[in-house]
């Protein structure tokens, strides 16, 4: 007769125990027992085992008063679990899942003991997301049955799990899992053996650049959180996020990822260090890159860091009119963001016929508002007529801010500020949206470098909330405070960040892109089992792919190189694969196929 672990259909996993009661495993056993498992839930403290009951019931409570569950369903989640102090009640268990803490010293205890109490067919799952599967399922009596089940916290609301196999693991232990996790409501992916496996893997380097930003004091907590959530739709900044996850648990998991990588970009920033060694460890100490109302609390409370709202800031210069440069998306939607905060703009391209076509898209942008009902179609009017087209940059002489929007070629965007600093009237405000180039490389190109700043807007400028103000060492303080003002006048969030490669977003956000595309070169995971695992994973609102398909490969490309030629950083070189796609000619939804095929249009 057949093993469950040689055909799991035959005898589904039913008795499922659960092997540490903190947060995640309370979550875990509660998923397990809405759906329809028995569950035995094991912890070394009875407080602990206790709390979860108490945690369980509460939970449940919550669950019909939302209509979720009815009275006599709560009834049966609730008699489905059980708790217990000794490991030996997982005895009868079809699968034990454990999730104590992220010890190998630990870890490898709980399985030697199990291995002498459960069945030899029982499936032994760990949910680590830092220590290798591969060493706890060497240490176990079967490695064939040991894999990585992770689930992700809250594990009741978050829909992906990373089902982790090692080269000891038997198939149809994956299998069996795989099935649990579909059965469970969640959206299971398989992935290999490395620390951080494929959503940590990628966000946890992510959230170590960001706290070395921090460090270097390149920029503000709040700016850094709110570029990320503002720029990218992120549901929370990356700093947030850290105190969130632990700082703490977020050190050890970057030390085991660098341990086996030696990608500097996993080298724990030592702000991590500091902070856990202090026991600043987030929001459970109610103190870790930010303060909180109390331990365990989610209320952020102001502190000697918190930005003062009524700080000394030097007075900006009068700006009633806008110049805009540029005849594509971004210097369309740029105009129209000033025309209708209230500003006359003049919009210039290298011939009347471009400024014309430009002027025409953003008429076709007010008239979808008007259709959607965002505006009424007399303040369409109004808007467009705020906006004169050009043919020369000549009709910038009376603007008070020029703001360029031409190609991202270092050389071109030199030659315009050449132009402007000759059109331009004494006292204007000269801005580059440059999402990668040195502002202080178009400043020199003027006699005016203190009147120079970037204004990095978003694509498309009209939604996109989000304003980098970029200064050089050069840029007058009058000229930073100008901008600030126009920011929030045309409604948008400004974001203060010192004149280096990528800025805030792009300088968080490319790496992460380069990373996710390693995997895939690695074959250690699908290009949609990332997309997936991120989305999932991580709230990101597209996943990897599907972003560097949309904005387009060679476009993330030449970023690439402008941030490993800047920090000089092996870990930040271009992936191969990304430069083969680009050389092919597969750069994304624009030309039909990147990573994946698009129909043409």
């Amino acid at each position: 007769m057949a093993t469950p672990l040689s055909d799991p259909s035959l005898s589904p996993l039913q008795t499922i125990a659960v092997v540490g009661l903190g947060t995640m495993g309370t979550g875990i056993a509660e998923v397990l027992a809405r759906a329809g498992r028995e569950v035995v839930g094991i912890d070394i403290s009875e407080a602990q085992a206790a709390k979860a009951v108490a945690t369980l019931e509460t939970a449940t409570t919550r669950a019909v008063e939302r209509g979720r569950l009815t009275e006599q369903e709560r009834a049966d989640v609730l008699a489905r679990v059980h708790v217990s102090t000794d490991l030996r009640a997982a005895a009868d268990a079809d699968l034990v899942i454990e999730v104590a803490p992220e010890s190998y010293e630990i870890k490898h205890q709980i399985f030697r003991e199990l291995d002498g109490i459960v069945r030899p067919e029982t499936i032994l799952a760990t949910g680590t997301n830092a220590l290798s599967v591969t060493r706890l399922a060497a240490d176990s009596a079967r490695p064939e049955r040991v894999l990585g089940l992770h689930f992700f916290n809250p594990a009741p609301a978050m829909k992906l799990v990373e089902v982790v196999s090692s080269v000891l693991t038997a198939p149809a232990a994956v299998t069996a899992v795989t099935n649990l996790a579909l059965d469970l409501g969640k959206e299971p992916v398989a992935v290999g053996d490395r620390p951080g496996f494929v959503a940590d893997g990628l966000l946890f380097g992510y959230l170590n650049q960001a706290a070395a930003m921090y460090e270097a004091k390149y920029a503000s907590r709040e700016d850094i959180d709110a570029a990320m959530r503002l720029g990218c739709g992120l549901p929370m900044g990356p700093l947030a996020l850290l105190d969130l996850i632990g700082v703490d648990t977020a050190r050890t998991v970057l030390e085991a990822m660098y341990a086996e990588s030696h990608d500097r970009l996993h080298a724990p920033a030592p702000i991590l260090k500091q902070l856990s060694e202090a026991g600043l460890t987030g929001r459970k100490s109610g103190r870790g890159f930010y303060t909180y109302e109390a331990p365990g609390s989610a209320t952020v409370v102001r502190d000697a860091l918190t930005p003062s709202e009524s700080s000394a800031q030097a007075q900006g210069r009068e700006v009633r009119s806008v110049g805009v440069a540029g005849s594509g998306t971004m210097a369309s939607g740029i105009a129209e963001v000033f025309a209708k905060a209230g500003y006359e703009v003049v919009l210039a391209a290298r011939s009347e016929e471009k400024a014309q076509t430009a002027k025409a898209r953003i008429g076709k942008s007010l008239s979808r508002s008007v259709d959607k009902g965002r505006m009424t179609a007399e303040a369409a009017a109004q808007t467009l007529d705020r906006i004169t087209a050009a043919g020369s940059y000549e009709a910038f002489a009376d603007v008070d801010l020029a703001v360029e929007a031409v190609a991202e070629d270092l050389e071109i965007k030199q030659q315009l500020f050449q132009a402007l600093d000759k059109v331009c009237k004494p006292g204007a405000v000269l801005a580059t949206t440059t999402s990668s180039l040195p502002v202080v490389a178009c400043a020199r190109a003027t006699s005016r470098p203190q009147d120079v700043i970037g204004m990095h807007f978003f694509n498309p400028a009209p939604a996109m909330k989000l304003v980098e103000v970029v200064r050089t060492v050069l840029t007058a303080e009058d000229v930073h405070a100008t901008v600030r003002e126009v920011c929030a006048r045309i409604k948008k969030h400004a974001v203060d960040c010192g004149d280096r490669a990528g800025f805030i977003v792009n300088a968080l956000l490319f790496p992460y892109l380069n990373n996710a595309i390693k995997m895939v070169q690695e074959h250690y995971a699908s290009l949609d089992d990332i997309d997936a695992a991120m989305k999932l994973g991580g709230g990101y609102p597209m996943g990897p792919f599907e972003l560097l398909d949309v904005v387009g490969l060679d476009v993330s490309l030449a970023i690439e190189k402008v941030l490993h030629r800047e920090f000089r950083d092996p870990g930040l070189a271009p992936a191969p694969l990304l430069e083969h796609l680009v050389a092919a000619g597969c750069l994304g939804r624009k030309t039909g196929r990147g990573f994946r095929e698009y129909a043409r249009r």
